[in-house]
């Protein structure tokens, strides 16, 4: 029996005609992602700008000698020149004396990831529309730099966003996934479990292990080349006399391309070594630098002094980097569940992975940087990358081989102790 005060709570009021539907409250949360990742772009956007055009600008005044009508176009001239070079660093080639430079300033290109990377990881929202929004609004501003400052030549300038694409993609991407909130690595990794198997890619985690540790070694290398030709650097730096602010300038733009240099280095241990200029050819086996321009890092080259016999067992070290990536792999996928054929689709990976960062990496820190002979910089990127895949994937195989057959060496001896025990056992 329904009592008169549920029978009231039950019926509702009709509704009529003129009484609006009541709309749900838009949410602000799209628009504010969104405007983050506007934020994120245009704030790494100026302050890379800002690392390149101030220091220009100030060598500018520097060497001014007064306020005269010549000034102004001076001034817009570096301006020009120094968004020019930033423009280099997100792969936009430069127009200089009659040529067309492509090598890419990795150390700028890498100031510049870093500034996307540190703008995203404080301005912007963890979402994906604010990476897509932050990457489109840099791409398009790239474009735009690369119009007004008409540095590229030609149809080059279409570059331009494509550079940019990448550089703010890889910068706000990492910036983003860096945030508190935001999911692991492993978590967005796993999107790709349906298309590529989870060993494979423990397999390319252990590539990229082993093309870093390369890297690293190669940065020492680099390093002790440095030091051992520091007097032949010294006097090209006499011989130029550039000056304290040109001189300023000569060791800004030298350390802009020793993440090139260190790169060229990895090819050199790896076998296929690097040239400088057409002709010539740095390998562990033989050197033949030939007439190289007077730039102070070209000092460092190696000479007749590295290519020793010992030198040219360097590509050994490329394969204990290998073993080192297999262990790796080991560790995470290996015991007594371990499957031949997975891994063998580990070593896939291993490979697949470091030789097409290989690849990359050669193909951007490689270029021309003048007209000629220096048409002609950096590694061959497909020798070094195939050849790199194979050393570091033949000693990830070699440490996987080794921890398969020591398990099972281990699983026998076992199964035959306890065949014995048993057999011998009285009471059994």
């Amino acid at each position: 029996m329904t009592t008169p005060t549920q029978s009231a709570a039950g019926r509702r009021a009709p509704r009529t005609v003129e009484e609006p539907t009541p709309r749900p409250r838009r949410s602000l949360e799209a628009p504010r992602r969104w405007v983050s990742g506007l934020v994120a772009a245009l704030q790494a956007l100026a302050l890379s700008l800002a690392v390149v055009i101030l220091p220009a600008v100030t060598a500018f005044l520097a060497s001014s000698t007064g306020a005269g009508e010549g000034d102004t176009g001076g001034w817009g001239q570096s301006v020009s020149v120094a968004a020019g070079f930033w423009l280099l660093a997100h792969g936009v080639p430069l127009a200089a004396a009659g040529t067309s430079i492509t090598l890419v300033p990795l150390g700028l290109t890498a100031l510049v990831v870093f500034t996307c990377f540190a703008s995203a990881r404080r301005s912007a929202h963890t979402a994906t529309s604010s990476w897509v929004v932050g990457v489109a609004v840099y791409a398009l501003a790239t474009l735009v730099i690369a119009l007004l400052a008409g540095s590229a030549p030609g149809w080059d300038v279409l570059f331009a966003p494509l550079g940019g694409a990448v550089v703010a993609g890889v910068g706000l991407g990492a910036g983003i996934l860096a945030r508190p909130d935001a999911p692991r690595v492993g978590e967005v990794t796993a999107l790709l479990d349906p298309w590529v198997p989870p060993v494979v890619r423990l397999g390319a985690r252990a590539g990229l292990l082993g093309v870093a540790l390369l890297v690293g070694l190669s940065s020492v290398v680099a390093g002790v080349w440095v030091v051992a030709g520091r007097a032949t650097s010294g006097d090209i730096i006499v011989g130029l006399a550039p000056g304290a602010v040109g001189g300023l300038i000569l060791a800004v733009s030298q350390l802009a391309v020793v993440p090139n240099l260190v790169l060229w280095v990895s090819s050199w241990i790896a076998g296929p070594g690097f040239v400088v200029g057409e002709g010539s050819s740095f390998t562990a086996s033989a050197s033949l630098p030939g007439a190289l321009p007077a730039i102070p890092l070209l000092g460092a080259m190696p000479g007749p002094e590295w290519t020793t016999v010992l030198a040219s067992f360097a590509p050994v070290l490329v394969v204990v980097l290998g073993v080192v990536a297999g262990a790796f792999v080991w560790r995470r996928c290996g015991g007594h569940g371990a499957r031949w054929a997975d891994l063998g689709l580990a070593v896939l990976g291993v490979a697949l992975a470091a030789g097409l960062l290989v690849v990359l990496l050669q193909t951007v820190a490689g270029g021309a940087v003048g007209p000629g002979r220096m048409a002609q910089v950096g590694a061959p990127p497909l020798f070094a990358g195939g050849i790199v895949a194979a050393e570091v994937a033949g000693g990830a195989a070699l440490a996987l081989v080794w921890g398969k057959a020591a398990v099972t060496e281990r699983v026998r001896h076992r199964h035959d102790e306890t065949a014995h025990d048993g057999g011998t056992d009285p009471v059994g």
